[in-house]
């Protein structure tokens, strides 16, 4: 018995891939297990190789494997391109159709199972990815009625003859390869699970959840990869709550109905990538002039321009930070797990209106498309705090031809912030600089004022959880600092270097902007050596360390910008080299 394993399944996109993940996910999830999904697609909506992968375990995980067990292969491209992750004794379950070859170089065994005959048989071609699916689950030797029910939810609004032919279909695959093998394959017998219903959602949808339970009440935006499933979650959602989503035009459009509908006292988010955060940033620069409250979601991709639309990157930290025109306050996180995704939200909206700035929630594609496992979310733990929204009861009365000064000079930099139409709460609001009242003005001291109020609005911020530490060596060989998605993939590195007699601490800084200075300086005070790792080829977030934590002399980069996510093994072994 084992306590974790790795299956994928590769074919041509359109073809039934992304279907048969999802059931099979499905059904593993029922019976309590914990899983980690990737997911490698082509840009384009048909043709193109894809594969999803998914690691299964008896306990928590937050990494993708680097190997594989089972390939559930569609086509010998799958094979070609896939097969060098087999472990020894890997398992091949493929289409007879194409005689799958193995490549001479890998040590595992082939079933070649009629997927595509066994579905012509039952109708149609179109079920062969339950032809697969049954197969594989069988080698596990796990129970087919566990299946069967993810089945029914899966086709059930399709009729139960529908369903039949794909249960049906499941058994078949099973009982084909069952024949070949000679029944479940030992090597692949997981260990119970523990039975525990758990969350199992993209990044995305949990930050479409967490916008709902912080009281988001319209989204709009623009479709782009991989932003996209939030706009699809809050569509269904949205609406059974008073709400509703706006699909725009353009992301100019989208941030800006975002901004006059914070304005006008509705909280309000957009969510886009790389290309679109580019197109918004007038509009931010708006929203930190006017002092509204904005929440964007910007999840990361390969770039530039196009770039890798459907790629994991994490290069946008320095457009985050600066890209704005002019000096505004702005916010930038960065959620590092799916019930990050969640409570980050929340979070988000409550500074945007505490402090009356942008906010950017910043993912990476791993992270917002990568389906995961995580306990229950607790509705506890949601405060809302709409800060200095005064309601039109508390409103004094103005006196004649005078104007609410929604731009108060106060101690803290945060101004009083009324609805617009609430009695006595009549103030100007423009995009040029102005005074308290909103009205116009060009004047020097005023000017030096004001740009005082909102750049020094947050000075000492440190959220919760800015810096999440796994540090208990006091002095160590290494710290290593990460970001997004990398956080389970360098604690799995970290304990194989314990292995080499090689001491380490880890940091994932969460709150990217304003940067979280004092935390992160004495974390590098207790390392030797400091290896940053990052999903671009700049370097970016190490110069965001290094400009306001130090430490220059002794901290090295480790770079992945290829499109695809750091392995544990990759992590592992440049920290090792650069020890």
């Amino acid at each position: 018995m084992i306590s974790q394993l790795s299956w994928k399944i590769g074919g041509q996109q359109g073809e039934g891939v992304e279907s048969t993940d999802r059931i099979f996910s499905t059904a593993l999830n029922r019976l309590g297990y914990y899983l980690y999904g990737y997911r490698h697609f082509s840009s384009r909506i048909k043709g193109g190789h894809t594969n999803n992968k998914i690691r299964i375990s008896t306990h928590p995980i937050r990494a993708i494997s680097d190997d594989l067990d089972i390939l559930v292969a569609f086509d010998q491209e799958s094979i070609d391109l896939n097969a060098h992750e087999l472990r020894p004794g890997g398992v091949v379950v493929a289409d007879a159709k194409f005689n799958p070859v193995l490549p001479e170089t890998v040590n595992a065994q082939l079933f070649a199972v009629p997927i595509t005959k066994i579905a012509e048989e039952l109708g149609t071609s179109l079920m062969k990815n339950m032809v697969a699916s049954g197969a594989s689950w069988a080698l596990l030797g796990l129970p087919l009625e566990v299946f069967n029910k993810a089945v029914e939810e899966e086709f059930g609004r399709k009729g139960p003859a529908i369903v039949e032919k794909n249960v049906e279909a499941v058994k078949r695959g099973a009982e084909f390869v069952l024949e070949q093998a000679g029944g479940p394959l030992d090597a692949f017998k997981l260990d119970e699970a523990d039975g525990k219903q758990k969350l199992f959602m993209i990044g995305n949808e949990a930050i479409g959840l967490g916008s709902v339970a912080a009281g988001c009440r319209l989204m709009s935006a623009y479709p782009i990869t991989p932003a996209s499933e939030i706009m699809e979650y809050l569509i269904k959602k949205l609406p059974k709550f008073g709400g509703t989503v706006v699909q725009t035009e353009d992301e100019i459009a989208a941030v800006t109905m975002a901004i006059g509908a914070n304005y006008a006292g509705v909280r309000t988010m957009t969510a886009s990538a790389g290309p679109g955060l580019a197109l918004m940033m007038e509009a931010i620069g708006l929203a930190g002039m006017t002092e509204t409250p904005l929440v964007i979601v910007n999840t990361q991709r390969g770039g530039p321009s196009t770039g890798l639309p459907t790629k994991q990157e994490q290069s946008d930290l320095n457009a985050m930070v600066y890209g704005t025109h002019g000096e505004i306050p702005k916010i930038v996180i960065a959620p590092a797990s799916i019930e990050d995704c969640f409570y980050d939200m929340i979070e988000a909206f409550n500074l945007s209106e505490q402090y009356q700035v942008p906010v950017i929630v910043m993912t990476d594609l791993q992270l917002s498309l990568g389906k995961q496992s995580c306990e229950e979310l607790s509705l506890d733990k949601i405060v809302i705090n709409r800060g200095k929204l005064v309601r039109e009861s508390e409103l004094s009365e103005l006196e004649q031809h005078q104007l609410f000064k929604r731009y108060e000079l106060t101690a803290d930099g945060v101004s009083p912030r009324v609805i617009p139409g609430d009695k006595h709460g009549l103030h100007h609001v423009t995009g040029v600089e102005h005074d308290e009242t909103g009205r116009p003005s060009e004047n020097a001291g005023n000017r030096q004022r004001m740009m005082d109020k909102r750049l020094t609005k947050l000075d000492g911020l440190v959220i919760r959880d800015a810096v999440r530490a796994d540090s208990p060596n006091a002095q160590a060989d290494l710290l290593i600092i990460g970001m997004g998605s990398t956080g389970g993939t360098i604690d799995e590195a970290r304990s194989r270097l314990v292995g080499e007699g090689i001491t380490s601490n880890h940091i994932t800084i969460r709150q990217i902007h304003p940067f979280p200075t004092d935390i992160v300086k004495a974390e590098l005070n207790k390392a030797k050596k400091v290896v940053v790792l990052e999903n671009n080829a700049t370097a970016q977030l190490a110069a965001q360390v290094k400009l306001h934590a130090g430490g220059a002399d002794k901290i090295e980069s480790v770079l992945k910008y290829d499109g695809n996510p750091f392995l544990p093994s990759e992590v592992y072994k440049a920290c090792k080299e650069l020890n």
